[in-house]
């Protein structure tokens, strides 16, 4: 055991369930499951992954106790049948076999439902949708309260049965439950609604019918959003108080924060520090004596072992991190830190794609979710086989390294003298500095490699590259800033003392800016991810912000966590957002544009050329041209170089690599 970090390999125990270190995966929707409910094989191996990884206890994601009125997802898991016994069983058998404790979370998501799924009408404490531009819902009649108690306590009894160690009933994230417990969403005047004591009375009586159904013996964990970051909401004064109405049956309390209309606090954003919420655990804890968990970005190691050394909270809650990368545990346990794949709480591959789009979770940074890493322990070249790669961004750094981790001799060129690519310059954009997690990794992946070499400061010339003798050749050369032919923006673009930028030069000018621009104006052009980039950086700052776009919507195709909280941060500090806004001009202080009105002219002190992307491949038809008559040689273009996409496209063709050494028969 790496004794550094002793306080996380502490064992806990909670009833007759004993985990052997204090890192619990926490419940994500996954869309893994099949489409009745059933726990998928497929879903079985991804948390298996997360078991051989060295987890203390997995919290699988939340199971339907009543269907289809309860449900929140078109695959999302159901315990509120027998028929689903079996699938469920096999998990738990699988995850046991690795030392890993399971639970699961059960869950009525009431007004969180949505009727293009199930059908009904979704419901509720009352008639409040449980987001802006959300369904009305039906309010819960008394009789219907006291079933839904009642489907609670007998999917818990499922959930032992099928042999998991614990259960958690979900209190928070604009759930049902949370529908009772929020004054945002209950207005009810009976019984169930008004006073604390009432708005608690629905949780009160699930955990006293969950605790009847599954015995003295069982752990039963509750979460909830202590605090709830909206307007009207619950604070963590009033959690705390309605938690004494509730709390007794509960043997641990995970302490989550956010609704669905604050969900940046929930799904944390990128720029909230590791372990924020941490605060939130210890009161829980300090008040009631219990064990609790906390979460919140908790990516770095030394963070998690100093919050359980303080006694902040007893258990370390890890989502999206373990997603990204299965093997933390371990690699924490054994002294890899450095090789830890960190999450970089992008939120697109995950709560993007399922959230947002209703497809099944990806990882940006981590192209084998579900699989693993196991190519490289069990995949190697059956002849030698030389690769070249042009470009050391992520998608050339992640094709380098898996080429070469089955027994390629692989050789990386970069023309700059620092690795990282675009990810790396973004990074520095305070908000954004998570970012930079990834080339560290990927570098640190790199050095360990013996049979990759890495040239930098070089230009890949063809003859160059015909002197390392490729069979494969990986061209992963970027992108740079779109700049199309709009009058004087060539004449004024990232000239010496100019007004006028693109996001690499205001990048490569970051401490150049004042902290405080309270009067100055600032004008950005294009409202999409790198645009938004800008205005977070400047609006904070006291900047008169504008930000025009030529679509109808302003961050449209962003992840519905950074589409809320980039919202909020706009209303906040009074950004001007103009859609349906194009540019016709750049004078050296000002933006000609045409609206629906007509012509305007935006002054600026500062002024932000965002319109994207643009494919960078300055070397790619030498090399075809080189090499167009050896069939033996393959040549592939991968990443922003083919299109300019984000990285997880980037990501995911350099690990296909694999393939193309499949295809050329060298494995």
């Amino acid at each position: 055991m790496n004794t550094k970090y002793r306080n996380i390999f502490e064992p806990l125990t909670v009833r007759r369930m004993t985990m052997k270190n204090r890192i619990m995966m926490t419940p994500m929707g996954t869309n893994y499951g099949e489409q009745n409910g059933e726990m998928s094989y497929q879903h079985i191996q991804y948390y298996e992954q997360r078991a051989k990884g060295g987890v203390g206890l997995i919290m699988v994601e939340n199971a339907s106790v009543s269907s289809p009125e309860g449900s929140n997802g078109t695959t999302q898991l159901r315990i509120d049948h027998d028929s689903y016994l079996p699938r469920l069983f096999k998990l738990t058998e699988t995850v046991h076999k690795h030392g890993a404790c399971i639970g699961i979370q059960i869950n009525h998501a009431g007004a969180s439902a949505m009727s293009t799924r199930t059908n009904l009408q979704p419901v509720s404490s009352s008639n409040i949708p449980s987001k802006d531009g959300g369904e009305i819902p039906r309010p819960l009649e008394i009789e219907e309260i006291y079933e839904i108690v009642k489907k609670y306590g007998q999917a818990a009894k499922r959930a032992q049965i099928a042999g998991f160690d614990a259960v958690e009933v979900h209190a928070g994230h604009s759930y049902l439950i949370c529908q009772f417990l929020s004054p945002i969403y209950n207005k009810r005047k009976d019984e169930f609604g008004g006073s604390p004591e009432n708005r608690a009375r629905f949780a009160r009586l699930v955990l006293e019918e969950v605790r009847k159904q599954v015995g003295p013996f069982f752990p039963i964990f509750v979460r909830i959003s202590a605090e709830e970051f909206m307007e009207n909401g619950n604070t963590l004064e009033d959690m705390l108080e309605l938690l004494e109405y509730f709390q007794a049956e509960a043997d641990v309390i995970d302490v989550s924060a956010g609704l669905n209309g604050s969900i940046q606090y929930q799904i944390d954003a990128n720029y909230l520090p590791d372990g924020w919420r941490s605060y939130m655990a210890t009161a829980v804890k300090n008040k009631f004596n219990k064990p609790c968990v906390t979460t919140g970005n908790i990516r770095d190691p030394k963070v998690a072992n100093e919050i359980l050394e303080r006694g902040d909270a007893d258990i370390i809650g890890m989502g999206r991190g373990l997603i990204a990368d299965p093997e933390w545990v371990n690699k924490v346990e054994f002294g890899d830190i450095d090789q830890i794949r960190k999450c970089i709480s992008c939120n697109i591959g995950c709560a993007g794609n399922r959230i947002g789009v209703n497809r099944p979770i990806r990882c940006t940074i981590n192209p084998a979710v579900i699989d693993g890493e196991g190519y490289r322990k069990y995949t190697r070249i059956n002849k030698p086989c030389n690769v070249v790669v042009v470009g050391g961004g992520t998608a050339g750094l992640e094709a380098a390294c898996t080429a070469s981790e089955v027994g390629c001799t692989t050789f990386l060129i970069e023309k700059e003298k620092h690795l990282g690519g675009l990810a790396s310059k973004i990074s520095q954009i305070p908000d954004k500095k998570r970012l930079g997690d990834f080339p560290s990794y990927l570098i640190n992946r790199a050095k360990k490699i013996n049979n990759l070499f890495i040239f930098t400061e070089a230009e890949a010339s063809v003859e160059f590259i015909k002197n390392l003798k490729p069979n494969i050749i990986v061209n992963a050369t970027g992108s740079s800033p779109l700049l199309p032919p709009i009058k004087g923006l060539m004449d004024n673009i990232d000239k010496p003392n100019g007004k006028v930028s693109s996001i690499l030069n205001m990048i490569k000018n970051i401490n150049e800016y004042p902290e405080d621009l309270r009067g100055k104006k600032v004008v950005v052009i294009g409202g999409g991810a790198v645009g938004l980039d800008v205005m977070e950086f400047f609006a904070p700052k006291g900047a008169d912000v504008k930000i025009v776009e030529m679509m109808p919507a302003i961050g449209a195709g962003i992840d519905p966590v950074s589409r809320v909280d980039l919202q909020t941060l706009m209303k906040k500090h009074n950004v001007v957002q103009m859609p349906n806004t194009a540019l016709k001009e750049v004078k050296d202080d000002r933006f000609i544009v045409e609206t629906v009105n007509g012509i305007e002219y935006l002054e600026f002190d500062y002024g932000f050329v965002c319109l994207g992307m643009k494919a960078e491949h300055p070397a790619l038809a030498d090399i075809k041209n080189a090499f167009e008559d050896d069939n033996t040689i393959e040549i592939i273009n991968i990443g922003d170089s083919m299109r300019a996409r984000r990285i997880i496209d980037g990501t995911e063709e350099g690990r296909n690599i694999i393939n193309t050494l499949l295809k050329r028969n060298y494995i």
